[in-house]
């Protein structure tokens, strides 16, 4: 946890440098479009867009295994509680006497 917050402040830190050090106003053309701002805001804003497309390429995935993650979670929980009558029964089952089971089966 610690080292994530080190790394972020680090990459924080490297931001505000690249951000200082471009600040070059560019004018970016797209088909019939125009933008005039600082390089570094046009950067931020290609690679924001960049980070926001993987992760809606992620994120199908990232639901399909949430819900194959729970239904394997639910199907243990089932097969432990089945397991768990299972072996109440076998011990009810050698809780009883022999004498008696012999008895009951002769009848």
């Amino acid at each position: 946890m610690i080292f994530f917050l080190i790394v972020g402040i680090l990459l924080g830190a490297l931001l505000v440098v690249f951000i200082l050090q471009n600040m070059l106003v560019v004018t970016v053309s797209f088909f019939a479009w125009q933008m005039t701002a600082s390089l570094a805001l046009v950067l931020f804003l290609a690679i924001l867009c960049g980070v926001t497309i993987t992760l809606l390429l992620l994120l199908p995935n990232l639901v399909r295994d949430d819900v194959r993650l729970s239904r394997a979670t639910r199907r243990a929980k089932e097969l432990e509680d089945e397991l768990t009558a299972q072996k109440a029964a076998h011990t009810a089952i050698a809780a009883v006497p022999s004498h008696v089971a012999s008895e009951e089966s002769a009848a």
